[in-house]
Formats: C-alpha cells, sequence, structure tokens
C-alpha cells in the first residue's frame, strides 16, 4: 500500500507561483511513474503533467512552459512547480502513482486546493 499526500496548496494571485509536493510512503517511490492531475468544480480530472522513473517528463498542452514536475527518489517525493499561474489553473490538484511494471498497482493522493484569483 502507498499512501501520498499532497501539500503546499492555496490562493495565489494570477501570474504568481506556487509549489505543490507529493510525499509517498513507500521506500520503493523509484519503481512508480507519478502524475499530477487537477480537476475543476463540474469539470473532469485531468492529467497536468508525469514524471517517468526514468524522469522522462509530459504536459497537457495547457501548462506547457509554465509547470514543472520533478522529483526527488531520495526523498520519495514529486514536486508541480507551478509559474504564471491564470485564474483557469483553478482547481484542485491530485498526485497519483503507478508501478511502472505493474501499473494496476495505481494510488491517488486526497488532493490539494489551488485558487488563482485576484
Amino acid at each position: 500500500q502507498v499512501q501520498l499526500v499532497e501539500s503546499g496548496g492555496g490562493l495565489v494571485q494570477p501570474g504568481g507561483s506556487l509549489r505543490l509536493s507529493c510525499a509517498a510512503s513507500k521506500s520503493i517511490f523509484s519503481a512508480y511513474v507519478m502524475g499530477w492531475y487537477r480537476q475543476a468544480p463540474g469539470k473532469q480530472r485531468d492529467l497536468v503533467a508525469q514524471i517517468t522513473t526514468g524522469g522522462r517528463t509530459n504536459y497537457a498542452d495547457l501548462v506547457k512552459g509554465r509547470f514543472t514536475i520533478s522529483r526527488d527518489n531520495a526523498k520519495n517525493t514529486v514536486y508541480l512547480q507551478m509559474n504564471s499561474l491564470k485564474p483557469e489553473d483553478t482547481a484542485v490538484y491530485y498526485c497519483r502513482a503507478h508501478h511502472s511494471i505493474q501499473p494496476s498497482l495505481l494510488y491517488w493522493g486526497q488532493g490539494a486546493q489551488v485558487t488563482v484569483s485576484s
């Protein structure tokens, strides 16, 4: 069982920055593909960014050039640096982990609210 705990959400003005963190409970974190998803009210949950065990990244078109995902395997933590935030980035952000060999081993965090508003 893997537990994921997000932190770093909050209220920020348009154009501002936030960094989300997701700490995983399991010491074999390095075997998991990590992702950040977001869900706005009344909308589906969508992929924001993903990082593989080898460090390859991919991003949703809406956040390319503004968001950066990274991971620190020594700390069992994945980060999402969000810059140039826009009101449309407002959502609950969820951390997700799935095992790189057994993708059915899938876990979600509890979510962190990010609100971009003046």
